[in-house]
């Protein structure tokens, strides 16, 4: 695959650099483009109603004759979320393991997309040909099962993508991570290593899965007496199997909650990922069934998301289970950065309720320490380094690893979404930028809430509305009847009829004038009416209501 004709290799981050989450990469060659995962974002607090976030892939759409197919390296929502959105557009087969491709075929038959999207299950150690590129899968270990990493082979040389990863000896599921392949790839010599950088800041390594298994053990035996909720991510099949396997040791029932959890451990089982033992599991229906300190609870809500089930059951808003004086409550997981706020709200009302909360050390990151990344350097031996998945500052902290592993300098590039990557054997420069951005997804709205719509709702949030009606007669532009003023989310109007009452007195007096003056144009009269009593109200509360001027015409 020696480069003939000198073409450079173009990487481009479509999202996923700067912020955890949105992440999909282009890899283009001559005529072939080749996606690198295609994930979603949660919403911030500040975009209220918002559901979810994807990347916007104009740039794909542009060059959808050279895009050869999506190479997925794990089925986390981050990676895979966006698909059946994307998909939609941009029409290529879907590469990648078992486990993730039928976690994506769950996506595609909610979207009724099965039948028009082509999917191709790899092995790790398998390659696929993909136009001018060729990409091989290589084990790696994720807090979910069956992660890759990809060597990406281009005529202009090999770029290494780790996935998510870390290094662990002892996994619970499956084998560990395939050193020794990393390393024979760093023998032929690799143009790129891009590396996840989630943990770059934390020092040593990270913990085996395993280590929770043994927690876990310990946390049961104690807490023999109560009935025990463990809190996890959902995708986190191997911590299920632990939580499982310590409930069967300890003649416990097991029912797991939340509709994502069920959704993934129904096809972790399907597929043979998960061995749950014979009459373990029982339905949420059966609880009554058995006493509270013989039952365990595996649910969703790690994170404190309201819609969660450890939520509801926080709230007593859960259908079927209430908390007891005595439950066990057990986060087997960390706040994802900006989440604290909301677990911390959780923790307090488990507490409250008389449940024990236990928050420390039931939880091993999924992501690889300063350690194992220098592990993967060593291996690969890249001329160049370009930090991926993580916020700005884990960036950097992976750029200052690659740098103490002998990386000149000019040669690591920390990167924006949509910089434009051009590389050889030679040099590498950023030389573009494309357009890239987050499209919100409202309900089965794709898009169709964008900035306005967005500063809008903020601005009802913050002042609330002020509707003023009124009616004219259609020749003589007679007032008929109003102005009426009908306010949401402004002041509770019964405490406040003065303030209404002089308001529309303000309106009434602005209207008149319009009419005395002889102004017909309607856009004119509502401007200065949204003008006139946008005054009074500022100079009587200090605060900006949205005001909406409606006329109608008789």
């Amino acid at each position: 695959m020696k480069n003939v004709n000198n073409s450079k290799l173009r990487i481009i981050p479509l999202g996923g650099l700067e912020q955890i989450g949105m992440n999909i990469t282009a890899f283009e060659f001559e005529d072939s483009i080749v996606v690198v995962d295609c994930g979603l974002a949660f919403p911030e607090d500040d975009m209220l109603g918002i559901d979810l976030v994807i990347p916007d892939v104009t740039y794909l759409k542009q060059n959808i004759d050279k895009v050869k197919g999506f190479v997925i390296t794990h089925g986390h929502e981050d990676h895979i979320g966006a698909l059946p959105y994307i998909l939609k557009d941009i029409n290529v087969p879907v590469y990648s393991t078992k486990l993730t491709i039928a976690l994506i075929e769950g996506k595609l038959k909610e979207h009724n997309m099965l039948r028009t999207t082509r999917r191709k299950v790899v092995r790790h150690g398998q390659s696929i040909n993909l136009g001018q590129f060729r990409v091989e899968f290589i084990k790696t270990n994720h807090s979910i099962a069956d992660a890759s990493a990809l060597a990406i082979y281009s005529p202009a040389g090999i770029v290494v993508h780790t996935g998510d990863f870390k290094v662990d000896y002892t996994p619970v599921f499956g084998d560990s991570i395939d050193l020794q392949r990393f390393g024979e790839i760093g023998k032929k010599g690799v143009l790129a290593l891009m590396c996840d950088s989630t943990n770059a800041e934390r020092p040593g390594v990270t913990m085996s899965e395993k280590t929770v298994g043994r927690t876990m053990d310990a946390l049961f035996a104690e807490h023999v007496n109560s009935r025990i909720i463990v809190a996890t991510f959902a995708s986190n099949v191997d911590r299920v199997q632990q939580i499982i396997n310590a409930a069967y040791k300890n003649n416990k029932k097991v029912v797991v909650e939340g509709r994502s959890m069920v959704n993934v451990i129904t096809t972790a089982a399907e597929l043979g990922y998960i061995q749950i033992p014979d009459n373990t599991l029982i339905d949420i229906e059966q609880l009554g069934n058995y006493p509270p300190e013989s039952t365990v609870l595996i649910t969703t809500g790690s994170q404190g998301e309201s819609m969660a089930a450890l939520s509801r059951m926080a709230q007593n808003l859960h259908r079927k289970v209430h908390i007891m004086p005595g439950d066990t409550v057990i986060f087997s997981s960390n706040p994802i950065p900006g989440n604290e706020k909301a677990v911390s709200r959780v923790i307090n009302e488990l507490s409250a309720k008389g449940a024990n909360v236990i928050f420390q050390d039931a939880h091993v990151s999924g992501h690889a320490c300063q350690e194992e990344i220098k592990l993967i350097y060593s291996l690969v031996h890249p001329k160049y380094a370009i930090p991926v998945h993580g916020e700005y500052r884990h960036l950097k902290a992976q750029a200052g690893i690659a740098s103490q592993m002998g990386i000149d300098k000019e040669n690591i590039f920390v990167l924006h979404s949509g910089d434009v990557i051009e590389m050889d054997d030679n040099s590498a420069k950023v030389v573009d930028k494309v357009h890239t951005g987050a499209i919100f997804v409202d309900g089965l709205g794709v898009g169709d809430v964008g900035n306005i719509v967005m500063r809008d709702r903020q601005h009802l949030a913050e002042d609330g509305i002020m509707i003023i009606v009124l009616t004219l007669e259609k020749h003589s532009n007679q007032l008929l009847s109003g102005p009426d003023i009908v306010s949401r989310g402004f002041v509770y109007v019964r405490e406040s009829e003065d303030l209404m009452e002089q308001a529309r007195a303000v309106v009434y007096d602005a209207v008149e004038k319009c009419l005395d003056r002889g102004i017909t144009d309607w856009g004119k009269m509502k401007n200065i009416m949204k003008d006139s009593l946008g005054d009074y109200i500022r100079k009587k509360t200090k605060r900006n209501p949205m005001i909406l001027p409606i006329i109608m015409e008789v």
